[in-house]
């Protein structure tokens, strides 16, 4: 065994490895497509608005379910396998926290009635549950056939670390979209809405409406950022069955994740630079795993101090910004005239 190859096996036996019963991937599938099904169905069986409360209650809901699906894999593969589970789904449902403002975006420029929103972010979670299954094997089995492959994977999170940290998503314009101007040119489609319908028929003849524009750039943006996450969830695991359960659980959430956090963007300044510094973290972990296996518990505590510390600054800027606004002066300036009346006073 040459030793690059014996560096790559010494990387993969600092994880998991599990045997996952057919049955097990049975459970856990049918759970999935079960919660799907009682999500349309029941919950959103009428096109609503969905409010704060009812998005925040669901978001919990979802998260609630998320980390109670954690106990069932430490019965079934014990804590080890749990701690990846937990690190992976953090860092999915981290990650994701941009794709929901890239969804704003798409929507706005779209003006997606709110009523219409959950039923294309519904198909759109159920396309990328696809697209994370496919880009989740093709991973694991590079890695499995390809040890070099995490130096890449590593170089590539960096690289979107660095790009993130000084870039925005504001600049993301849904009209110059290459990808839907040929859609549009090879799908016959309409302008107008026909409520929550993909499709809808004008003299006779089937014509998508610009909701199925919006559900294609909702699951291109998702391929977008499978891109980054995907390695990312395999820096702290190489098993299938914990990354793909991991992803599932933290993307089901979105659509209330998105109800909540849609108009949010601007409180979370710098939300977006604290996901650089994750990624930029497993990055490094997956670059260096040959030579020092960072322990879940590590990751899991910087995942968690980066998220945490970087909603607390930027809702801590946000109120500083909304207290120098009300004032109408600088504080620096309000001090002065303090100074002034002090003076004055005392004269």
């Amino acid at each position: 065994m040459t030793p690059l190859l014996a560096a790559a096996e010494g990387a993969r036996s600092n994880f998991v490895q599990l045997d996952v019963h057919l049955w097990q991937w049975g459970v856990f599938l049918g759970l999935v497509i079960a919660l799907l099904l009682v999500d349309l169905l029941v919950f959103h069986r009428e096109a609503h608005e969905i409010n704060t409360r009812e998005a925040a209650v669901e978001s919990a809901a979802w998260i609630s379910i998320g980390l109670l699906f954690s106990l069932v894999v430490w019965w079934w593969f014990g804590l080890a396998a749990t701690g990846e589970y937990v690190s992976g789904y953090l860092i999915e449902k981290s990650l994701s926290v941009d794709n929901v403002f890239v969804w704003a975006l798409i929507m706005s420029y779209f003006k997606v009635p709110q009523k219409y929103q959950h039923r294309v972010l519904f198909w759109g979670i159920f396309g990328a549950l696809v697209m994370r299954a496919i880009f989740i094997f093709l991973g694991v089995a590079l890695i499995e056939r390809f040890g070099w492959i995490l130096y890449v994977f590593g170089a590539f999170l960096l690289f979107t670390a660095g790009r993130m940290m000084f870039t925005e998503n504001d600049h993301v314009d849904p009209g110059n979209s290459q990808f839907l101007k040929i859609v549009n040119r090879v799908i016959p489609s309409s302008d107008q809405l026909d409520g929550p319908h993909l499709f809808t028929k004008v003299n006779g003849r089937r014509l998508a409406t610009p909701l199925f524009a919006v559900l294609l750039l909702v699951e291109l943006t998702d391929v977008v950022f499978a891109v980054d996450s995907v390695p990312a969830v395999l820096a702290v695991s190489h098993e299938q069955f914990i990354v793909f359960s991991s992803n599932a659980f933290a993307i089901l959430g979105l659509r209330a994740l998105y109800f909540l956090l849609a108009d949010m963007h601007n409180r979370f300044s710098y939300l977006q630079q604290g996901l650089a510094i994750i990624l930029a973290f497993v990055g490094v972990k997956m670059i260096i795993a040959d030579w020092y296996h960072i322990p879940t518990w590590l990751s899991l505590t910087v995942i968690g101090i980066v998220l945490t510390g970087s909603i607390a600054f930027s809702l801590k800027v946000e109120r500083d910004s909304a207290a120098t606004e009300g004032d109408g002066r600088p504080d620096d300036a309000a001090a002065d005239d303090r100074v002034d009346v002090a003076s004055s006073d005392e004269g």
